[in-house]
């Protein structure tokens, strides 16, 4: 992880700053203060607007959709995050870039347990967002194989666990496909009968087990619930046809 640098104060003039330091992704000081994960320059921004001028600054988005602290739990830097989250409320800390994920999105994405720790603490409210495809920070996390912020969530609020995708699919089922059996552990240990869950396809995790080609995942799924081998899908076919 990397280490938010403090840094010097910067000592060019605001105005001339933002000039330099906007291009194409159209940051705003902020926006590049946070990219650099200088602590002291984030500091004399934020100390140096009026209130309804830092309103507006907190929830900017550049041309990415992306807020700078947006852009600091990208970069996995927690302390800057810590910083910042305290000037914003739910609402701001939870504007979507046009990815679709928001800040707790992004670190749920790339595991970085201590900035979803930071942004939790604050907006405990921020677990319960979705992104366009109605996808959760737990679903997010399950697919890439994050088990230490899944097990995070899912002690946070296990019903994340039960909500599924537009396309019906829950955390299960991708954490099935990607082959990521530490985290179907966990998931079943919050909820057993998520293993017939089924899909607008029709289709159960362990259809999606058998699909990424991991035997270890369609061993543990089985086990846990074995009358899955002969659900068939809108096709009329099991896992193992």
């Amino acid at each position: 992880m990397e280490v938010a640098s403090s840094g010097p104060t910067p000592t060019t003039p605001r105005k001339k700053m933002t000039k330099q330091l906007t291009g194409k992704r159209d940051d705003t000081e902020l926006h590049s203060a946070a990219r650099a994960g200088n602590i002291v320059a984030i500091r004399d921004v934020i100390d140096g607007a009026g209130e309804e001028e830092l309103v507006e600054l907190l929830a900017k988005q550049n041309s990415a959709g992306e807020t700078a602290l947006y852009v600091a739990a990208e970069y996995g830097y927690y302390e800057v995050v810590r910083e910042m989250i305290q000037y914003y409320d739910m609402v701001a800390a939870g504007i979507k870039a046009r990815n679709g994920f928001d800040a707790l999105h992004i670190a749920a994405k790339q595991g970085d347990l201590e900035v979803v720790k930071v942004l939790m603490e604050a907006h405990p409210e921020l677990s319960m967002t979705v992104d366009m495809a109605n996808t959760t920070v737990l679903h997010t996390a399950a697919a890439q194989g994050r088990i230490e912020v899944v097990n995070y969530f899912l002690d946070a609020e296990s019903s994340l666990a039960t909500i599924a995708r537009s396309n019906g699919k829950t955390a299960l089922h991708s954490a099935a496909r990607n082959g990521h059996v530490e985290v179907i552990k966990a998931l079943l240990s919050m909820e057993q009968g998520m293993t017939a869950r089924t899909d607008k396809k029709g289709q159960t995790a362990l259809h999606m087990a058998v699909k990424g080609q991991n035997l270890e995942v369609v061993e543990e799924l089985i086990r846990a619930d074995p009358l899955t081998v002969n659900m068939v899908d809108t096709k009329g076919n099991t896992p193992c046809t």
